[in-house]
């Protein structure tokens, strides 16, 4: 009886663990990648030739991912947030200069070092990305080994033409790449159907860091392969790329509205301004929304501040899904949105402004922490103001214009679309989804200025 007791404490605990609130194929996919790795390794381990030049450098390159470790650590600290390791510049060498058992352990190692002195993430995701990169190198490492294996050697008794030597390593480098992607790709979207891969994985600065983290490693494996202390000489070079990755997260994030992604106010309205002056110049139709959510002090008080910070991500991740990619999606503040819809007429304006719309009232959001997995019902108004071709309006009445078009949608009933047009003025017009009565149309033309907000909204 005393011996049950820890053992049913032991299975409750194993039953907590937040792997198993995934969704269920995603949980299966996460064991099956471990295994996989850790199998991988298994196989690795019989094969490998083991020696102690191998262990030595080994070592020596562990050593370099473990001071590449706490560059991150610090770079965090002094940045206030997160930053971009760089332990690809010491794995690529690991898997190029090694056999393929080494490149499966080290991001062992990187994993427990990042839990230990970075961050604490959820066990089970440091797991999976250690296992996922881990396959990723190891495969690399496969790769390189079987294909310079088919290279006739230099007369001069290197293992190849230093040209073909480098392609190999480069070839090899993009296989890493592509499997880790497929796989990190996978969980992402398994976890949050809704998440941007395409701006978080294949963005313009994301592949710029890819790109430089991939040929640095290249350089540095270059240059171990003729002496292994050369790894001592690329630690400098490494901080530079450190550095240079943490600039450019700080730039980013100082236009960006941390808790959404989004752009911020500041940064959205700088950029939307631009873009009117360019509309009103080319006489270029343009739009913008006012997106506001429904009752979200209602939503806070009753589920909490969390389960409102979950209803802003992914509201946030739906713009971003829903827009094209030259459009600006911001958050404005508070629970209000904000949108730039360039090249835009104002019936599309007010179609993209309905289906996004009706895209937010079809969201069944979990509230974090709730019994059940109760879920939150939202609703948005949305106003639109349209810049037709050969208006001439500034940024700040097209926004007076907008609120203007969503205090209406708000007191009409909210979760409706509102659009006012500036083709002879700031007149309300009524659109695709207004009731019989053409609630929220005007046939008077008004310049709003400041309109009071209902005070639930």
């Amino acid at each position: 009886m005393h011996m049950t007791r820890p053992l049913a404490w032991r299975v409750k605990a194993i039953g907590d663990w937040p792997i198993w609130s995934l969704p269920r194929w995603l949980t299966v996919y996460v064991i099956t990648i471990v295994a996989v790795d850790l199998a991988a390794i298994g196989v690795a381990a019989r094969v490998a030739a083991y020696s102690g030049r191998d262990l030595a450098l080994f070592g020596l390159l562990l050593g370099c991912t473990a001071a590449a470790v706490e560059m991150t650590r610090k770079a965090g600290e002094q940045s206030g947030g997160l930053v971009k390791d760089v332990q690809g510049v010491w794995e690529l060498p690991v898997a190029i200069l090694l056999p393929p058992f080494y490149a499966l352990m080290l991001p062992i190692a990187v994993a427990g070092l990042t839990q230990w002195r970075v961050r604490r993430g959820p066990l089970h995701r440091r797991v999976f990305t250690a296992a996922a990169v881990g396959l990723a190198y190891g495969a690399a490492s496969v790769t390189f080994h079987s294909l310079s294996g088919l290279i006739p050697p230099h007369p001069g008794g290197t293992l190849s033409d230093g040209t073909v030597w480098t392609a190999l390593v480069l070839f090899s480098a993009l296989i890493k790449w592509a499997l880790n992607k497929a796989m990190v790709i996978t969980a992402v979207k398994g976890a949050n159907r809704s998440a941007n891969v395409r701006t978080a994985f294949f963005g313009g600065e994301p592949l710029y860091n890819d790109a430089a983290e991939i040929s640095i490693g290249i350089l540095v494996t270059f240059g171990v392969a003729g002496d292994p202390l050369l790894a001592l000489a690329a630690l400098p070079v490494v901080t530079l790329l450190q550095r240079s990755l943490s600039h450019v997260q700080l730039v980013s994030d100082s236009r960006t509205d941390s808790k959404t992604g989004l752009l911020n106010a500041a940064t959205w309205e700088r950029e939307s301004a631009l873009e009117v002056t360019r509309a009103v110049r080319t006489q270029s139709p343009l739009a913008i929304a006012m997106v506001d959510i429904d009752r979200f002090k209602a939503i806070n008080d009753t589920y909490g501040h969390l389960a409102g910070d979950q209803v802003l991500k992914e509201i946030a991740n739906r713009l971003s899904t829903l827009l094209r990619d030259y459009d600006l999606a911001g958050r404005f503040g508070g629970e209000e949105f904000s949108l730039l819809l360039p090249q835009t007429r104002a019936v599309d304006a007010f179609r993209i402004a309905e289906r996004v719309r009706a895209n937010i009232a079809g969201l069944s959001i979990i509230a974090p922490g709730a019994t059940g997995g109760e879920r939150v019902q939202v609703t948005v108004s949305i106003g639109v103001a349209a810049l037709d071709s050969g208006s001439k309006r500034a940024l700040s009445e097209l926004m007076a214009a907008a609120d203007a078009a969503l205090y209406r949608a708000k007191a009409g009933g909210r979760d409706q679309v509102q659009m006012i047009s500036t083709t002879r003025g700031l007149s309300a017009v009524s659109g695709p989804g207004t009731d019989a009565a053409g609630r929220g149309a005007s046939s008077r033309e008004e310049t709003p200025s400041v309109f009071r907000r209902a005070q639930n909204s």
